[in-house]
């Protein structure tokens, strides 16, 4: 299969040189399997050569193994796995080495280290730090790098000189990295995968979305893919003139105006919930009905999801595990009352 040829960069001190554009792998799970590899498998041909996973992202290592077969030298495979000890991590990187059919990873990141004394807890002796290290030495992990929605943490990774690539939530609504994170991880010559830049999916514009990550020069726009339209339109973006204009600066304003912060970026980690409160999915109530067809939000399966939040009993403890300090008791109330008025409503 013959790839087309689309702007690349050099991924700081890994020297990949990757598309401009990288594959995230979360929504691959939704599709079909064989319509899934079809997707993976247009990516590829259209010249999307990055491509970023996780142990934890259910079928989407196997898919895109399947899909890659035949093409491993032609992509860059990065994947993230568990990191509680070192056997963790060796454990994590077997099973991706499996799904993805290959013998090696470009880049093995520890998935969500959330917190400075988790970040710590790396480093321990005999621990997950250690344990990466000799997948390095092995050559099964080319490049060790990190994700976090934590800014301290990240902060940290990047002056430690201890990772080749951070990834971090970036995007028009959500910039806090473009305060100091982004020099940062450029000084120290860190490659930066900017994950979420559609701020999960309440940035209903790409093109928008993708002119403002893409102003920044070595961050690594890293958007989930479930279509093959999806794939093209998003590669016709970056092919095209990439100038701001006064026009989309104030579009762009009005979406932060709009969102505010108090907005689910869908991380799914307040989950799971101990009295079975299907927690992410009533965050995004709003952006379902906006996305979704009716029957789909008339559905049983939905239905029941929402109507979970019944269970819950204000114990708080998915606030305590999110990285955005959301008030998310208050906003399962708020979205079920929202969902509720919709369904009556009929719209």
């Amino acid at each position: 299969m013959e790839a087309f040829s689309i702007k690349k960069m050099i991924l700081g001190k890994t020297r990949l040189e990757v598309s401009r554009v990288g594959f995230g792998g979360i929504p691959i799970q939704r599709p079909s399997e064989n319509e899934a590899i079809r997707v993976v498998q247009r990516a590829v041909q259209l010249g999307i050569n990055f491509f970023d996973t996780s142990v934890g992202y259910g079928t989407s290592e196997p898919r895109i193994g399947k899909a890659l077969q035949g093409q491993r030298e032609e992509v860059v495979l990065a994947t993230k796995g568990g990191w509680r000890d070192g056997e963790m991590v060796q454990g994590s990187l077997r099973v991706s080495l499996e799904q993805l059919k290959t013998d090696y990873i470009d880049i093995w990141q520890f998935h969500n280290v959330s917190s400075l004394d988790t970040y710590s807890s790396l480093f321990r002796t005999d621990g997950p730090m250690e344990a990466a290290i000799e997948a390095l030495s092995e050559g099964t992990i080319l490049h060790l790098g990190i994700s976090s929605h934590s800014l301290e943490v990240a902060r940290e990774a990047v002056i430690s000189d201890q990772f080749d690539t951070i990834q971090f939530p970036f995007n028009l609504v959500y910039r806090n990295a473009a305060e100091e994170l982004i020099d940062l991880a450029k000084k120290h010559d860190v490659g930066f995968i900017g994950m979420k830049p559609f701020a999960g999916g309440m940035i209903p514009r790409a093109k928008l979305a993708l002119k403002y990550v893409l102003q920044f020069e070595n961050v690594l726009p890293d958007p989930g893919f479930e279509t093959i339209e999806q794939v093209e339109e998003i590669v016709s973006i970056i092919e095209s003139p990439l100038n701001i204009t006064r026009k989309e600066h104030a579009e762009m304003e009005l979406i932060r105006t709009e969102l505010g912060t108090k907005f689910c970026r869908q991380c799914g980690y307040c989950q799971p919930c101990p009295n079975g409160v299907s927690i992410s999915l009533i965050m995004i109530a709003p952006v379902m009905w906006n996305l979704w067809p009716l029957e789909s939000l008339s559905s049983n399966w939905y239905n029941e999801a929402i109507e979970s939040g019944t269970r819950c009993v204000q114990c708080g403890e998915c606030e305590a595990k999110c990285p955005y300090q959301l008030p998310i008791r208050e906003m399962i109330k708020e979205n079920m009352i929202f969902h509720s008025k919709r369904k009556e409503a009929g719209n």
